[in-house]
């Protein structure tokens, strides 16, 4: 379905400040150190349809999109107006635990040839009579560049405890640029001169880049591919589609192809997917259509364990939909639409879902209404999710923020202090995002995703959370039920790592008698041809997303069957899962030695 435009507004700078020749703020060198996390401690895993830490602690992304990265000015909007510690600060003391940062391909080119954009629209000043965005102003008195600016934030972002994950929102840089459909076929001319077409390769380049260049910083937890493949509307020379063929518009094997170079600088990485337009004559909103993941998931050759699925959703005020023709409740929300396009995803447990995108304009009607539906939809099945967005200049939906100005007050010492006021749009804040934030059931706490550093001024960290409160009054998950924690130790810190086995053979068989006097049995072949297969783990994934047809009485003459399924048993688990899919592809790149595992 075709999503209105949006628009930013026009940029208009709090104050023409001038920089001067006072002592700078900003120490790139001091910048940089604090950039890398020497804990190395929080990254993220799936398994099932939730994200756990390196421990086993169940976690939940509850965040934010703060857009301007991908747009012409190069930087998150409204740094204009208001100081980055400050508006961090603010973010985190809101319940932020996580931000998705659009950017575009163009933006992290430039940053990979040594030659990143200047920041537009941003004017610090580090005069004492009005100190504004001092950290922004280097030693030499000159103004940080995009990727300096993106250095500091992350900085800021580890400081107040709050995660971070980059989404490619286009191309080119351009504040329109999410209208164009499609990862490659846009060109702009980069810093050093250079006409760069962006291909499916350079648009992989860039991304792996990335992932090894902030490879030690768990401040960055992931990578969003592409924001929202879609159809030709906006310009691109062809829709965006999902299926197993090598065509250049074949955004599964684009994805896949990406993932596999971005885990292979990165293995702790999140991979964020989001889906297609349209599916098989079935359409969605823009990037929302995850059908086609149940017929050819995206497989990394190192595993699925960093897949985490993001579609997007929006209520009327953006788009009228044949859903919301009637007097929709959730049950006809996904009868009509959520369940078959994303929600098996989660309903069955398969994939970890992340809602990239949803939020939207206050009507007093029905698009609060989808508001109330869709964050209590989350809530209950532990989605993971971003709101769009903090800044207001979103034509079609809003944001959190009604306005950040920026003044100055004299201390009781003569100093002048800066500071940033953020006018919050209380009632959307309270009423659709402040419930669906991750906090403490009875506290009320905000619960970050860093083990170590509190979110904001009111929240906990994540060992905090664990150590002291799950067990005795859990979270806003799950109806409030308690659960025991492991909590990492800051003085043992650990990495996870993942290895990535090339194997010369396209299958493997193995042969076992079980204590039921099955002989002969071959673990892994769900589809009984006598071999371990890819073909054997997207089989079971194919009965779990759509048991009528693959199931044991599936229409389809290749469903699974009662002994495929006891083949496919081999997680060591009783029970097909998609763990079971997941061991099954492990063994075929020699993570295991035979199935099933103990």
């Amino acid at each position: 379905m075709k999503k209105l435009v949006r628009t930013a507004a026009a940029l208009v700078s709090a104050a023409a400040l001038a920089v001067t020749g006072a002592a700078p703020c900003f120490s790139q060198s001091m910048m940089a150190a604090n950039a890398v996390d020497t804990n190395g401690d929080d990254w993220l895993h799936a398994k099932g349809s939730r994200l756990y830490d390196m421990n086993g602690n169940e976690v939940w992304l509850t965040g934010a999109n703060w857009f301007g990265f991908n747009c012409t000015e190069n930087s998150p909007h409204y740094l204009w107006s208001g100081d980055i510690d400050d508006m961090v600060r603010e973010i985190a003391d809101h319940g932020v635990n996580v931000l998705r940062l659009p950017v575009s391909t163009e933006l992290l080119y430039n940053w990979m040839i040594g030659d990143p954009d200047p920041i537009e629209s941003i004017n610090p000043n580090n005069d004492p009579s009005y100190p504004f965005n001092v950290d922004l102003i280097k030693e030499d008195g000159s103004v940080v560049n995009s990727q300096e600016l993106f250095d500091i934030l992350l900085a800021k972002c580890k400081k107040y405890g709050v995660k971070c994950f980059i989404d490619i929102h286009s191309p080119e840089s351009n504040n329109s640029g999410h209208n164009y459909g499609l990862w490659y076929g846009k060109s702009f001319e980069a810093n050093n001169g250079k006409n760069v077409e962006v291909t499916t390769d350079v648009w992989i380049e860039t991304l792996a880049w990335c992932a090894g260049h902030y490879k030690g910083d768990d401040t960055l937890i992931g990578f969003d591919l592409k924001n929202e493949p879609h159809s030709k509307y906006g310009g691109a020379p062809i829709d965006a589609i999902w299926d197993d063929s090598d065509a250049p518009n074949n955004w599964k094997k684009a994805a896949q192809d990406c993932a596999d170079a971005v885990l292979e600088k990165n293995p702790n990485a999140l991979i964020i997917i989001e889906g297609v337009e349209g599916f098989e004559g079935h359409g969605a909103w823009w990037g929302g259509n995850l059908r086609g993941v149940a017929k050819y998931p995206v497989m990394p050759k190192s595993g699925t364990s960093q897949i985490v699925y993001s579609p997007h959703d929006y209520g009327p005020k953006v788009s009228d939909q044949s859903w919301f023709h009637k007097d929709f409740t959730e049950a006809t929300l996904l009868d009509d639409y959520w369940r078959d396009t994303w929600a098996y995803l989660v309903e069955k447990d398969m994939y970890p879902l992340l809602i990239g995108e949803w939020g939207g304009l206050l009507d007093g009607g029905d698009n609060e209404k989808w508001l109330g539906l869709i964050r209590d939809y989350m809530i209950k099945n532990h989605i993971n999710h971003t709101f769009w967005c903090l800044n207001d200049d979103s034509g079609d939906t809003g944001g959190l923020w009604k306005g950040v100005q920026f003044g100055t007050t004299q201390g009781a010492d003569g100093k002048i202090v800066g500071k940033t006021t953020i006018d919050w749009d209380q009632v959307k804040y309270d009423t659709y995002y402040y419930p669906a934030i991750w906090k403490t059931s009875k506290t009320k706490k905000f619960i970050g995703l860093d083990h170590q550093v509190a979110l904001g001024k009111d929240g906990i960290s994540l060992n905090d959370f664990y150590a002291n409160y799950a067990a005795s009054e859990g979270s806003n998950l799950d109806g409030g039920k308690t659960s025991s924690g492991n909590p990492i130790s800051s003085d043992d810190p650990k990495t996870t790592t993942t290895s990535t086995v090339t194997t010369t053979t396209s299958s493997v068989t193995t042969t076992s008698t079980t204590s039921q006097g099955v002989s002969n049995r071959v673990y892994g072949d769900t589809n009984l041809d006598g071999e371990v297969e890819l073909s054997d783990a997207i089989l079971i994934m194919q009965d779990l997303a759509n048991p009528d047809k693959y199931g044991q009485s599936g229409s389809d003459p290749l469903h699974i069957t009662s002994q495929g399924l006891d083949n496919g048993d081999v997680d060591g688990q009783k029970g097909v899962t998609s763990n079971d899919a997941l061991t099954i592809q492990k063994k075929l790149l020699g993570f295991y030695d035979k199935l099933p595992i103990a």
